[in-house]
């Protein structure tokens, strides 16, 4: 059974009758009534203070921040933190939980965040991949209500940037900056490309419109997603050089995320806040490092910069860092990957190439993470936060997509809707903790 989360204690007051008869205390010595409205003077006392005490518990909201990293790797992860370089990772795993996470079958990004968003199936949700119905995946198709929409509702503020499949955004109580899949000049499809601020056509990615002359003043006109990855014919004959180039723009990116996440944290701060970034992946489909014997090797390519997915990860935790300094002892804190990343298999995989939309490409892609067996790539999953377990890991698969819509909701103290195929993640919490942390929020 699904922990309701509106654990509230509800308040009983009863009226006393001190006696029939109006004038019976006039007959009673004026010490005792002096006594008596003392008393009474005192325990009204004592019951305004209660009363405040617990209006204060009852209106003070949780606040959650969501940071999401697209196929962060944890074989690549690991060593990283075993080495020292991540330390604001290793903060994160030493004062919460952690694990992988289990994804759906031949994961990709909008079927999993919108997975993440709804609790509900792919097949069920209506975004069942990159192209949905021979279309770029948009927030339109949505046939369930969001997790944004849910805490909309309920009065919770919400921010989010840089979200897959969230575009064209929609109404929140709050702010809205979507992410992959956003359209715009030479990104018609919207597919593994990246348009300017300034270039998105066919819908808006900021919510409120009003925001957009905020965010080109103080972030600049930056680029929604991660850029669209090199063509195998634009590589041949100059792999140094483009393969440098693309990372150097990689990093430019990253750095206006930074900005735009640090901005949005400082003057824009929100009871619940959602982050993503993709680049990670992107580098990691075509540069991970893989060795001669592995499928799709290409020297002229794959040597060029063999540091270039590890670094990936080096630079995400500066980005943590960044999103840690918004983060005190009271807040739930959230670190997701939609799914893990491989090399390719010697199976079916020779002619490997990135191809999820409706433009064809011939990016030489070295690895990836639509296998079958979604086990075969799990997902990482961390949280600390209020009553959450310190450097404990999980084993197996303990935490999968559907879990963390119904387990935001509850720290929020809001039931989970019926069609919520999850559960809330009450392994992640001290004994109890996530019911008297749903009984100390507003109520409904």
């Amino acid at each position: 059974m699904r922990p309701s989360g509106r654990g509230i204690a509800r308040k009983h007051t009863e009226s006393y009758n001190l006696g029939s008869n109006p004038a019976g205390s006039l007959n009673m010595p004026k010490r005792v009534l002096l006594c008596l409205a003392l008393l009474f003077t005192m325990f009204a006392a004592c019951s305004a203070q209660t009363a405040a005490t617990t209006g204060e518990k009852k209106s003070a909201k949780p606040r959650v921040v969501v940071l999401a990293v697209n196929g962060a790797e944890w074989d690549i992860l690991r060593p990283l933190l075993i080495q020292g370089e991540m330390p604001n990772l290793k903060r994160v795993l030493d004062n919460g939980t952690f694990g992988k996470l289990k994804t759906l079958s031949a994961p990709n990004c909008p079927k999993v965040f919108t997975t993440f968003a709804t609790s509900v199936p792919p097949e069920e949700n209506g975004i069942t991949g990159f192209v949905v119905g021979g279309q770029t995946a948009s927030t339109n198709m949505l046939k369930v209500e969001p997790l944004w929409s849910i805490l909309s509702k309920h009065g919770v503020t919400v921010g989010m940037a840089n979200v897959p499949a969230t575009f064209p955004v929609m109404p929140v109580n709050g702010y809205m900056i979507s992410g992959m899949l956003t359209r715009g000049k030479e990104c018609e499809d919207g597919v593994l490309c990246a348009p300017k601020l300034s270039e998105v056509e066919g819908g808006d990615a900021v919510y409120p419109r009003s925001m957009v002359s905020e965010l080109e003043k103080n972030i600049g006109d930056f680029r929604i997603d991660c850029s669209r990855m090199p063509n195998l014919e634009d590589l041949q004959g100059k792999e140094t050089q483009e393969v440098n180039a693309w990372l150097d723009g990689v990093q430019k990116i990253r750095e206006q995320q930074t900005k735009l996440f640090d901005y949005l944290l400082s003057n824009h701060p929100t009871d619940f806040t959602m982050f993503d970034q993709s680049c990670e992946d992107r580098v990691g489909h075509w540069l991970y490092p893989i060795q001669p014997f592995n499928v799709g090797y290409n020297p002229k390519i794959n040597s060029v910069r063999v540091d270039a997915f590890p670094d990936q990860y080096r630079a995400m935790d500066k980005v943590l860092g960044t999103i840690l300094q918004h983060v005190d002892e009271n807040t739930y804190f959230f670190l997701l990957s939609d799914h893990g990343i491989k090399p390719l298999r010697a199976f079916g995989d020779e002619h490997g190439h990135h191809q999820h939309g409706l433009t064809p490409s011939t990016t030489p892609v070295i690895a990836k993470h639509d296998y079958d067996d979604g086990d075969d790539v799990p997902g990482a999953f961390a949280a600390m936060g209020p009553g959450i377990k310190k450097g404990v890991e999980m084993t197996g698969f303990e935490v999968t997509n559907y879990d963390i819509a119904p387990t935001i909701l509850h720290i929020f103290g809001i039931e989970a809707p019926k069609q919520m195929r999850g559960h809330v993640l009450t392994a992640i919490f001290e004994a109890g903790k996530p019911d008297q942390t749903a009984k100390m929020q507003m109520s409904h």
